[in-house]
């Protein structure tokens, strides 16, 4: 078939299908919104009909009440003009005296042996009518004879008077009643005053329900409405006997509002009041009652100190199918006038499509014959026009494309060695250099150095301002490396992540050295990207060909090993690879093995070295130390074992031991020390990866050991509070409130930042030991110890030194009014006999 007659083909099918597929929405929704209007409808109805249905309670309370008190009022003029003996009154006089106080009837109740009777009354049917089998009411009389308070809850209760509640009239059950009962003990009779009928069903048509009922009845759809008495509707009347007549109380009517004559179904709709009752949930059916297709709603309304009741709405569905039908009628009847004008249409748009495609097509068969540079001429500005231009170029770009093919491989071949992001050289450029180079090397009788770089911390930058800063990050950090290298020719490569090596020639390990150096110390400067200042550092590792290996392969992994050697040793530092580092790689495992044992045996040893005040000359606390002998091992020095603890998460038991030990330590040394010692201990940056649990560990571990907050120190590297995330800030200010002090460690060898001090919870500056030994007997390199001293001093903060070994550094540091210390000079770190020795010797 061609494309003149599939065109109109497809075309038709697939409006067809979308009609199709549009009516079936349309009528799903149509269906669904009238569905939800009905429901919506339903919903605003029964909840002002129960709005009402409440009010007429309430309504029916207060009229109630305001009866009762004119009744009593009746009750006091009655009592005035009748005699105080019944038999001295006549019906007639109780006739005239009810018409003049406006009350229906008046009737006067007398106490005989065993009952209380009518006696007199201007309506006959009360005389000689008998109150015994009243339950409460007949209560109620036996009360006002006594002359007590009357105690029956329900009705209005005043002095020598009660009025019971609203009922059909005993004595004539046609009539609703309110009665009221005065008895003052002057009379030998009581005195009941009633109003009946109007008087007291005028209420209804103020308060009830019936309007409103009425009012919805008349809106279109709504067929009929009722409020039902869920205990009775259904059931067997209820007929109460009582004097020899019958009636049925209110409370028990079946359908206390509205109409349920025009669409009864008493067997279905009686269980279905019983589980809207039960389930409180609304229940429906349709059905057609009365050659009527309807549906019948239920909703149950609860109240909290009232009878439950349910309200039926009966609602006309056959409206909402008459209106669906007719929405899938005009449908249809669009639908097909839709099809005939597309069918139309579609047979005049494929012969202009169809007829220049042929075109088209006659000439592309004659470029692909090889029939370059020929003009298609179409006066088009529709998409074969476009398609025309398209050819045309097609013809004229293949001339080029032999060019074109040779630029695209040099592109190729430079993406294939470069690392997109900063330009560098890539890792598989490496690979390929390095055997050249080492050849080149050994011929030349050469060295070859390679360096193997990775960023401190990258990661927290990344997690914290996101990876599109970071990427900016890493293009500083390769642009700042390449202005460190000392020659053109050296390589430098970006394996992957935050990971640089670089490959140098013909430098011996002094000058590899410093070269490293200088990359480490220029990174360590400040970044600003964005408006943020951001501070990070690198390790470096370095091997050299042909001193430490001459395999290529583990070249680069000598290498690998230095770096993480650097970063195990607290990072922003050069190592040198030698053996130790393979031997201790190799012994890793083992020693992790033996670490572990260690901790759970409690092997670890805790030392003290003492903080010394040189203006007193007195101990005034210890900082806690770890020291580990391993039968196998030997003496394992805390640089080795603590970054392993670091790696396999053991720092957290290790953490917890040391906390315990010293705490209870220091706690016993308190109590036998003229002057109470502080103890500080070394968090690490895993304690602050559950802040919350730490503070509560701390606090547990203070209160068993008995040791005073106050005594205690948090020592922390700058690292920890470079995250300066809030759960950090928080945990820090917990355990400061709690009377802990908080104490920077190794201070100045990190990223120093006057605005994180200034804002942080910090109490102590501890200056680093490398800075003090640096101290020369003539006082050269004193600069960066004094300006330590002179920050803490201007930010209100304590400051300590650390490894003091030499007189000259002591007076120094004192001169300064740095007069805190510890280092060898006072005493190396001791065991817990030679700390008590030393403190009480």
């Amino acid at each position: 078939m061609s494309i003149k007659k599939k065109l109109p083909l497809i075309f038709c099918l697939i409006v067809f299908f979308i009609l199709v597929a549009n009516n079936a929405l349309h009528y799903i929704r149509s269906k669904n919104q009238l569905l939800d209007y009905n429901e919506k409808e339903i919903a605003m109805i029964t909840k002002e009909v129960s709005v009402q249905v409440e009010n007429t309670k309430q309504g029916s309370e207060y009229v109630e009440d305001i009866l009762a008190r004119e009744l009593r009022i009746a009750s006091i003029a009655i009592r005035k003009a009748l005699p105080p003996r019944y038999q001295d009154v006549t019906n007639e006089q109780l006739k005239s005296l009810s018409k003049e106080l406006r009350v229906s009837h008046i009737t006067l109740l007398a106490k005989t042996k065993d009952d209380v009777i009518g006696v007199r009354s201007s309506d006959p049917k009360e005389i000689n009518m008998g109150t015994k089998g009243w339950g409460y009411w007949y209560d109620a009389y036996l009360q006002l004879f006594a002359l007590k308070p009357v105690t029956v809850k329900k009705g209005l209760a005043l002095p020598y008077y009660w009025s019971g509640p609203m009922e059909k009239a005993s004595s004539s059950p046609d009539h609703i009643d309110k009665w009221g009962y005065y008895y003052d003990g002057t009379t030998n009779y009581i005195i009941d005053p009633y109003f009946r009928d109007n008087t007291v069903l005028g209420y209804e048509d103020r308060f009830g329900p019936v309007k409103v009922i009425k009012n919805f009845t008349q809106e279109p759809g709504v067929l009929e409405m009722s409020v039902l008495n869920p205990k009775s509707f259904g059931k067997k009347e209820e007929v109460v006997h009582l004097n020899g007549n019958y009636y049925t109380r209110i409370s028990a009517e079946p359908v206390w509002y509205g109409s349920y004559k025009k669409y009864p179904n008493f067997e279905v709709d009686s269980k279905l009041v019983k589980k809207a009752i039960q389930t409180n949930k609304v229940q429906s059916y349709k059905d057609t009652l009365k050659d009527k297709y309807i549906m019948k709603t239920f909703v149950p309304v609860n109240t909290k100190n009232d009878q439950p009741y349910v309200i039926c709405l009966v609602y006309n569905y056959g409206l909402i199918q008459n209106e669906l039908l007719h929405e899938l009628k005009v449908h249809i009847l669009l639908s097909i006038v839709i099809m005939i004008l597309v069918l139309i249409i579609s047979f005049i748009f494929s012969r202009s499509i169809t007829k220049p495609i042929g075109y088209i097509v006659e000439q592309v068969n004659e470029i692909a014959q090889g029939n370059y540079g020929k003009k298609l001429h179409l006066n088009r500005k529709d998409e074969l026009g476009l398609l025309t231009e398209n050819v045309n170029a097609l013809s004229t770009h293949l001339l080029h494309y032999v060019d074109d093919l040779n630029q695209s491989k040099k592109l190729i071949e430079y993406q294939a060695y470069h690392d997109p992001l900063t330009g560098l050289t890539n890792r598989r450029y490496f690979q390929e250099k390095l055997k050249p180079v080492i050849e080149q090397a050994n011929d030349k009788g050469e060295t070859v150095s390679v360096l193997f770089i990775d960023l401190d911390r990258f990661k927290h930058v990344n997690d914290s301002f996101g990876h599109n800063k970071g990427d900016e990050l890493l293009k500083i950090v390769a642009n700042r490396i390449q202005k460190c290298l000392p020659e053109d020719n050296d390589i430098i490569t970006r394996q992957g992540g935050d990971e640089f090596i670089i490959l140098m020639n013909n430098l011996d390990v002094n000058a590899t050295k410093a070269v490293a150096e200088k990359i480490i110390n220029t990174l360590k400067k400040p970044y600003s990207i964005a408006g943020i200042e951001l501070y990070l550092s690198a390790s470096c590792g370095i091997s050299m060909y042909p001193e430490h290996t001459n395999n290529m392969d583990t070249l680069i992994i000598y290498a690998d090993m230095a770096m993480y050697s650097a970063k195990n040793m607290g990072g922003n530092r050069v190592v040198i690879f030698n053996e130790r580092i393979n031997k201790l790689s190799q012994e890793r495992p083992k020693l992790e093995s033996h670490l572990r044992k260690a901790i759970e045996d409690e092997k670890i040893e805790v030392y003290y070295q003492p903080k010394i005040n040189v203006d007193t000359k007195t101990v005034y606390g210890a900082e806690a130390l770890l020291r580990w002998t391993d039968e196998e091992l030997g003496f394992v020095s805390p640089e080795i074992f603590i970054p392993i603890a670091e790696d396999t998460g053991l720092i957290l038991p290790l953490w917890e031991f040391v906390m315990k030990k010293a705490c209870h330590q220091v706690s016993e040394w308190n109590s036998r020390y003229h002057q109470p010692l502080n103890i500080s201990v070394n968090f690490s940056a895993r304690q602050f990866q559950e802040p919350c649990n730490m503070v509560k560990q701390v606090k547990e571990i203070l209160e068993e050991s008995k040791l005073d907050p106050k005594n205690f120190e948090v020592e922390i590297t700058e690292s920890i509070l470079l995250n300066n995330s809030k759960e950090i800030v928080q945990s820090l200010q917990t355990l400061q409130s709690m009377g802990i002090s908080i104490s920077i460690d190794d201070f100045g060898t990190g990223y120093s930042s006057l605005s994180y001090l200034k804002n942080l919870p910090i109490n102590t500056l501890k200056i680093d030991k490398s800075f003090v030994q640096n101290i020369s007997e003539n006082l050269a390199n004193t600069e960066i110890p004094e300006a330590i001293i002179n920050l803490a001093r201007s930010l209100h903060l304590d400051v300590i030194a650390e490894g003091v070994e030499t007189e000259y550094q002591k007076e120094f540091l004192q001169s300064k009014n740095c007069i805190q210390m510890q280092g060898y000079l006072f005493s190396k770190p001791l065991s817990t006999e030679a700390f008590e020795t030393y403190l009480f010797k």
